[in-house]
């Protein structure tokens, strides 16, 4: 019996990387994908599960990118997608070039709901299917120097509630919505985080992130917030004036804050 098959992407590292060695052990076929080399070492170490891996470094800010991926898939059904490619950026918005600022809008915002759209259609019209998106609770918190990327988070966030009861109908298809906090990824270094606090803090293990994420996704949950601490945090989001979330974000994100903490 052909196996199933599960696409993640952003798979080269941190979440990603954990998401793709449980589809791995649990027996599904894997397309994975990130912008860089290291989507080869992670194939081969999913390899090992005994499953087959088709591994593309495509740039998923990207219409052309998301296609790619797509095309790889070679016509065969996608039952679950983790939509987990994403990217930050530190500093203040004024400093930050258009370029940027404008790959972390495509590849945060652009390409994954293109690729929703895209993985998500056929998936309704046979009524089965599991999606996996990566928001994170920075989606409800304004996020001083950290802006661009916050909103990016704030658009996911949102997108995938409407999107859920827009397909609430096709009981055979769930979309859930995983939304971390902190974790120890390469995403601080690469957004330019590690002179704050938020960047030097202890962090969130992905595996058990990724873990929260596969479980409720299985489970057909709408969202999970992955830890305690995180959860009492989008609690109080909810009833915190937004000038205040500002303010406590750039205490915690703010160029240098990691030498007053």
């Amino acid at each position: 019996m052909a196996r199933s098959l599960a696409i993640v992407t952003g798979a080269s590292s941190g979440i990603g990387l954990e998401l793709g060695l449980i589809a791995a052990a649990q027996g599904y076929d894997l397309l994975v994908a990130a912008d860089e080399r290291q989507i080869d070492g992670a194939a081969a170490d999913f390899r090992r599960h005994g499953v087959d891996v088709t591994a593309v470094q495509v740039d998923l800010a990207t219409i052309d990118g998301v296609d790619t991926l797509l095309d790889a898939a070679s016509g065969r059904d996608v039952e679950i997608l983790c939509a987990n490619a994403g990217r930050g950026l530190g500093h203040a918005f004024i400093d930050q070039s258009l370029a940027d600022w404008r790959r972390v809008i495509d590849t945060n915002i652009t390409g994954t709901v293109y690729l929703l759209q895209k993985v998500l259609a056929p998936m309704v019209a046979r009524n089965a299917g599991r999606i996996l998106v990566t928001g994170s609770i920075a989606g409800y918190m304004p996020g001083s120097f950290n802006a661009v990327y916050n909103g990016t988070k704030a658009f996911i966030d949102n997108f995938t509630d409407a999107l859920r009861n827009e397909i609430k109908d096709h009981k055979g298809v769930s979309l859930t919505t995983l939304m971390p906090g902190p974790t120890e990824t390469e995403f601080f270094e690469r957004a330019e985080l590690m002179d704050t606090k938020v960047g030097q803090q202890d962090k969130a293990d992905p595996a058990k992130v990724a873990r929260d994420g596969w479980d409720a996704m299985m489970k057909g949950e709408a969202h999970i917030v992955s830890g305690w601490k995180n959860k009492i945090q989008k609690t109080l989001a909810n009833v915190t004036p937004a000038s205040t979330l500002a303010a406590m974000h750039r205490s915690m994100a703010e160029p240098g804050t990691a030498s007053k903490a």
